[in-house]
């Protein structure tokens, strides 16, 4: 029993060594986290260092402040964000034109009314409308033979380049 005695001593250091390496190393995980986390969401030095300080002086306290007061995006997801916004507006604001004439057209248009250029073809299998350089038809899967622009006469002047030839085939 009296070695039980004199021994306590040497576990309380033994016991103290470990909870203060365990309470080291969340510290030392807290203010790694941090760190990456806010330089995952500001560019801002002077924040980055800030915020992981902060974690390291009040170490729970400062955790808890640092995730109310983070921003909420990260910086891709910012990136993500404002790259959607664009292509969207991109598509808002893009119109289809006639690349004969510049005369607006709807996007179903085969053929430009106004100077009778054709702008898609019809597939084969499904009939939708396809873009003259498309190789395959995204509705239905058939392989289609991509083609150029080009402007195409009224029936009452001559036919139509592939009424020709198929006229001649």
């Amino acid at each position: 029993m009296e070695t039980l005695l004199e021994n306590i001593p040497t576990y309380l250091t033994i016991l103290s060594t470990v909870c203060g390496g365990v309470l080291v190393a969340l510290l030392g995980g807290m203010a790694i986290w941090t760190f990456r986390d806010i330089r995952a969401r500001s560019r801002d030095i002077l924040a980055q260092i800030l915020a992981t300080v902060l974690v390291l002086v009040l170490p729970v306290v400062g955790l808890v402040v640092y995730l109310m007061l983070r921003p909420r995006e990260t910086l891709e997801e910012a990136y993500e964000h404002s790259l959607e916004q664009e292509a969207l507006l991109q598509a808002i604001e893009e119109t289809d034109e006639c690349p004969g004439c510049g005369q607006q057209v709807e996007g179903s248009f085969l053929y430009c009314p106004d100077c009778h250029t054709r702008l898609k073809k019809a597939c084969p299998d499904c009939g939708q409308a396809l873009r003259l350089h498309w190789s395959i038809c995204p509705y239905c899967g058939e392989t289609v033979t991509p083609q150029v622009l080009e402007p195409v006469r009224t029936s009452g002047d001559q036919e139509p380049a592939d009424e020709i030839a198929a006229a001649g085939a």
